[in-house]
């Protein structure tokens, strides 16, 4: 099926939004797929104001009724996962099971939210004074911007938007300039959910504003954003930051991870190997919870790295729509250049390479297939404090369980992190508050693969940012204390006395 016959199924006129300014090209032959038009920052203004009429309108609406708008959606997502999948590989580069994991992500959050609009929550709180009652009320929030990144096209935009929906909200998406058609195929899905909800939803629930920097900034510029919802890396984080801070604009920033997993003397070796192939192999290592350290106990070390380094020479690499491939191609040159670089500078501070060269180059001039590398490194240099946005592992031997914690906690990012044991006081340890300092600390599981039950994101570097389940809601309202005088006096707090 070519690249417009599966548009028209998903709902998408490409005619409608050819033009110049981007590119969107396929990772997997580096093929032209189509050039749209970028917005210019009087196109974004109108997709403002159509999000700040229909915020006003929207919020007015019960919140279990605003659910069942998502529902929809989870229905239409449901209905076009193969296709809106199969998008997704071809032009993320991820392979097809995880091309079709993502669309199912969109469809948890969807349930999620869903259960949500029944369950926005405040408090009752005591009050200290006669006849008086104090009580939390959420509120809906504003127009909700969400600038996503190329590795997860649609699943982190769902996260974001499932619950700013429930929470009466409306949202403007500038997904990354590598991956517009996805975007464009959800917002058809979108409205397709939006007709069959009925004359209730209000125009502008969702706007798509396509484009580089400049239309994130236009965004970022506009007074009647309420909050921004960023996902990327730590340089685009401190960029967004900085121009949220001067009108003190709300953000909700995931950016880097440089994510670690530690081997204990009493893990289960044959575990640990699963989890590490695919935690660090898995999206071609361009995911933010990508494995990128591990530290193994000496007395493992020798038969585990064997281990890794004989999956590593085995695993099929090649083109993600072929069924049985595991590792696709980076998303561009950029990339295939920076995991170059990076793999040089190991080797420049004693690091021992296995791996790591490119493949299939003769089929695919303009694509980047490489097998995954994994180093062994005599400490923890320089290279290992930085995320390198792709298939490499560094690998590091360790005596005292403290050691390897104090290591994994020694680097700017604090996303996800695991520690495979079976000893009971190094798995407590390890979640404890001397423990990880990461925002995901796992035990017997590796770092990358979250569930959208709990709230997902990092600390330090990462942003500090909650998406997803358990109550990160609670970022797109905002929160009212209210205080109820039932009484015919008017005693003051605190005790004091204002008579006149």
């Amino acid at each position: 099926m070519n690249i417009e016959s599966l548009l028209q199924e998903l709902g998408v006129d490409l005619k409608a939004h050819r033009g110049a300014g981007i590119v969107a090209r396929s990772p997997i032959d580096g093929e032209v797929l189509a050039e749209l038009a970028a917005d210019s920052k009087a196109s974004v203004d109108l997709k403002m104001a159509r999000a700040q009429a229909a915020f006003q309108a929207w919020r007015q609406l019960p919140a279990p009724r605003r659910g069942e708008l998502v529902r929809l959606f989870g229905e239409e997502l449901r209905r076009h996962k193969e296709v809106l999948g199969q998008l997704v590989t071809i032009e993320a580069g991820k392979i097809r099971q995880e091309g079709l994991g993502e669309v199912q992500e969109m469809i948890d959050i969807c349930d999620f939210a869903v259960g949500l609009s029944r369950q926005l929550y405040g408090l009752t709180i005591a009050s200290e004074r006669p006849g008086h009652r104090m009580m939390e009320t959420w509120h809906p929030l504003g127009v909700v911007g969400v600038i996503s990144a190329f590795n997860f096209p649609v699943a982190v935009w769902a996260w974001n938007a499932a619950l700013a929906y429930v929470c009466g909200n409306s949202v403007v998406w500038k997904p990354s300039e590598k991956t517009p058609l996805t975007a464009l195929a959800t917002a058809a899905l979108f409205r397709r959910a939006v007709a069959r909800f009925g004359s209730d939803a209000p125009d502008g629930l969702l706007e798509v504003a396509l484009g580089d920097a400049q239309v994130g900034e236009a965004l970022l510029d506009d007074g009647r954003l309420a909050l921004i919802s960023a996902t990327g890396s730590t340089r685009m984080g401190r960029a967004v930051a900085a121009r949220a801070a001067p009108r003190f604009l709300r953000t909700l920033l995931e950016l880097g991870g440089n994510n670690a997993m530690i081997v204990a003397p009493s893990a289960d070796l044959s575990l640990a190997l699963r989890a590490i192939v695919f935690a660090a192999v898995g999206t071609a290592g361009q995911r933010c919870t990508t494995l990128r350290r591990l530290f193994v106990h000496h007395s493992v070390y020798a038969q585990l790295v064997n281990k890794v380094v004989a999956a590593y020479a085995s695993v099929r690499v090649g083109d993600p729509l072929v069924e049985g491939n595991l590792v696709g191609p980076l998303i561009d040159a950029a990339a295939f250049k920076g995991m170059q670089n990076a793999l040089d500078q190991a080797r420049d501070e004693g690091g021992k390479v296995h791996g790591g060269e490119r493949v299939l180059a003769q089929m695919h001039e303009s694509a980047y297939y490489l097998r995954p590398a994994l180093v062994e490194m005599p400490a923890q240099s320089a290279v290992m404090c930085h995320e390198t946005f792709a298939p490499i592992l560094y690998v590091l031997a360790y005596d005292q369980l403290e050691d390897a914690i104090a290591q994994q906690n020694a680097v700017p990012q604090g996303l996800a992190s695991s520690i495979f044991t079976t000893d009971l006081r190094e798995a407590e340890f390890f979640v404890s508050a001397q423990g990880s300092d990461c925002g995901i600390a796992n035990v017997n599981i590796g770092p990358s693969g979250a569930e959208i039950g709990g709230a997902f994101g990092g600390e330090k570097e990462t942003g500090g940012g909650r998406e997803s389940g358990s109550d990160a809601w609670k970022a797109y309202m905002r929160r009212a204390t209210n205080t109820i005088n039932y009484s015919s006096a008017l005693p003051l707090a605190q005790g004091i006395r204002f008579d006149f």
